[in-house]
C-alpha cells in the first residue's frame, strides 16, 4: 500500500510524489519524511530555478526514469512541491518505496 507521500493512478499510468525540499544542502539526498511529504535535501540554491532542476536530475537518476517522464505539477516556487511521473509500472514503484527505510517511513 503506497505511503501518504506517494499515489498510484493505475488507470492514467502515472505516480505523484510530495515532497519538501530543502535547498542549500550539503548534498542531494532523500533525508526521511517531513509530515506527508518526502523530504529531500538538495545542494542547490533556491534561486534560478537550480534547485527545482538538481531535484528533477536527482529524482530521475534514482528512479531510473527520463526527463519526458517527469515534471513538477504543483509548488515550483515553493518548498512543498507534487512531482508526476508518467509511468505506473511496478518496478517504478518499488524503487519510490525504497526511497525511505521501513524504520523512517512510521
Amino acid at each position: 500500500m503506497p505511503a501518504d507521500w506517494y499515489r498510484v493512478d493505475e488507470r492514467n499510468a502515472r505516480v505523484t510524489l510530495t515532497v519538501h525540499v530543502q535547498p542549500n544542502a550539503r548534498a542531494t539526498e532523500v533525508s526521511g519524511l517531513h509530515g506527508d511529504a518526502l523530504k529531500i535535501r538538495v545542494a542547490a540554491p533556491a534561486v534560478d530555478n537550480k534547485a527545482n532542476a538538481v531535484l528533477l536530475d536527482f529524482l530521475r537518476s534514482t528512479l531510473g526514469v527520463t526527463a519526458g517522464m517527469i515534471a513538477i505539477r504543483h509548488g515550483v516556487r515553493g518548498r512543498h512541491k507534487i512531482i508526476e511521473i508518467s509511468s505506473a509500472e511496478p518496478a517504478l514503484r518499488a524503487r519510490i518505496a525504497r526511497l525511505v527505510p521501513p524504520a523512517s517511513a512510521g
